[in-house]
């Protein structure tokens, strides 16, 4: 295990950012399932440009984590998958975006030139 950082060093560690979250398609789906109350299946794939099989996958490993659940139900006899956003994935990805900002502070190049 490494050890603490110093008080007046800042904390990089890598394990601050939630790893379920932080994979592109994961974290596109539950951004765009933010956005919105409840989508299909279909809405997110094309909305974040992913195909079936890669989007099913993650879509699993978000339903595994708790922050999204998956509703099925039939329209005119067809198959309907929509999903939403859980309680405990706002409470996760709200945190992940505190914690990918706290590692962007007292960047000097990412500061505007203007001010």
């Amino acid at each position: 295990m490494s050890p603490e950082p110093s008080k007046d060093k800042k904390d990089y560690d890598h394990q601050q950012l939630d790893k379920v979250i932080h994979a592109r398609i994961r974290f596109a789906a539950l951004a765009f399932l933010l956005s919105v109350s409840e989508a299909s299946f279909v809405d997110i794939r094309d909305s974040i440009r992913a195909t079936d099989g890669n989007l099913s996958i993650h879509l699993r490993k978000l339903e595994a984590a708790g922050y999204v659940e998956c509703i099925k139900s039939f329209e005119s006899r067809k198959p309907l998958t929509n999903y939403r956003v859980t309680d405990k994935g706002r409470e996760a990805f709200d945190k992940y975006l505190k914690n990918v900002g706290k590692f962007c502070e007292d960047m000097p190049a990412l500061q505007s030139k203007s001010a």
